[in-house]
C-alpha cells in the first residue's frame, strides 16, 4: 500500500535513537523528509548519516528549551519549503517510586514532556494545512500506571487528554492528531529501567505476544498514523504494546 508520504516533511523529536528513530527511518523509507533532533550533536550528526543527507536534516535540541520548537519549523521549512507534521518524542523521565522524586525532577520532566509538546504544536499548527498529523508518544502509563515510574506515570495521562482536545480543535482544519503508547518494546530505555535479561523474559511472558516488541514495530505505525493513508483518523490512542494493556 502507497502510504502518501512522498515529499512529505515531519519534524520528528527524539529522532535520532529508539523510537524517534525508527519512525524516522520508516518515513524515510517510504519517501518523506525529516528533520531529526536530539540534545546530542555526535546523535544528530550519526542519525543523519544514516537517513542519508538528502532525506534528513539534524538539529541538536533540547524539547525542554522554550525556543526549540521554532528553532525546529524554521529547519523545516528552510531546509525543505514545507511542513505536514511532527511527532514528538522525548526520553523518559527518570524511573522511581510513589514519592522518590524531587520537585526538580518533576519540574524537569514537565519542562520536556509535557511543556516540550505543547510548544511544539503550537508552533506547528500555523504552518501546517489539510492533511497534516501530529502525533504525541506517550506510554501504556496513560492508561494503566507501571510500577516504578511515577513521573510519566503523573505526567503521560494529561498529555493524552490534550492532544484529544487538540484533535477537537484541529479537526476542522484537516489536521489530525493522536498519540501513541509504547509498551513494552526494545530500547535504551527498556534495558535502563530493566537491565538484567532474565528479568526482560519474565517481563515478555507477562505480554500476550509472549515478546518485546522491536523500535521498527513502533515505528511502522507512526509512520501510518501520519501518513494520508490514515486520513480519517483522529483524537485516538493507539497502544503498541503487543496486547498488554488491559483496558480497551
Amino acid at each position: 500500500m502507497d502510504l502518501g508520504l512522498g515529499g512529505r516533511v515531519y519534524v520528528v523529536t527524539g529522532g535520532t535513537k529508539g523510537l524517534g528513530f525508527a519512525t524516522a527511518r520508516c518515513l524515510v523509507d517510504d519517501g518523506a523528509r525529516v528533520v531529526v533532533s536530539s540534545r546530542s550533536q555526535s546523535s544528530v550528526e550519526a542519525a543523519v548519516a544514516s537517513l542519508g543527507s538528502d532525506a534528513a536534516h539534524g538539529v541538536a535540541a533540547d524539547n525542554a528549551e522554550p525556543g526549540t520548537a521554532a528553532v525546529l519549523v524554521e529547519a523545516a521549512l528552510q531546509t525543505w519549503g514545507r511542513l505536514d507534521g511532527a511527532l514528538v518524542s522525548v526520553g523518559g523521565p527518570p524511573g522511581t517510586a510513589a514519592l522518590g522524586a524531587t520537585d526538580e525532577q518533576w519540574r524537569d520532566a514537565f519542562e520536556s514532556v509535557f511543556l516540550g509538546a505543547v510548544r511544539m504544536a503550537r508552533a506547528l499548527v500555523p504552518h501546517l494545512g489539510d492533511g497534516a498529523a501530529i502525533g504525541l508518544v506517550l506510554s501504556t502509563s496513560s492508561k494503566s500506571p507501571i510500577p516504578g515510574i511515577e513521573i510519566s506515570n503523573g505526567l503521560r495521562p494529561g498529555l493524552a487528554m490534550w492532544a484529544k482536545q487538540l484533535a477537537d480543535e484541529l479537526g476542522p482544519r484537516g489536521i489530525r492528531a493522536f498519540s501513541l503508547l509504547p509498551g513494552r518494546l526494545l530500547t535504551d530505555r527498556m534495558t535502563s529501567l530493566v537491565p538484567d535479561p532474565a528479568d526482560r523474559e519474565q517481563l515478555a511472558q507477562t505480554i500476550p505476544l509472549r515478546r518485546m516488541g522491536e523500535p521498527e514495530e513502533f515505528g511502522r505505525v507512526a509512520a501510518f498514523l501520519l501518513s494520508p493513508a490514515a486520513s480519517y483518523l483522529t483524537g485516538l490512542v493507539v497502544p503498541v504494546d503487543g496486547g498488554a494493556l488491559r483496558t480497551l
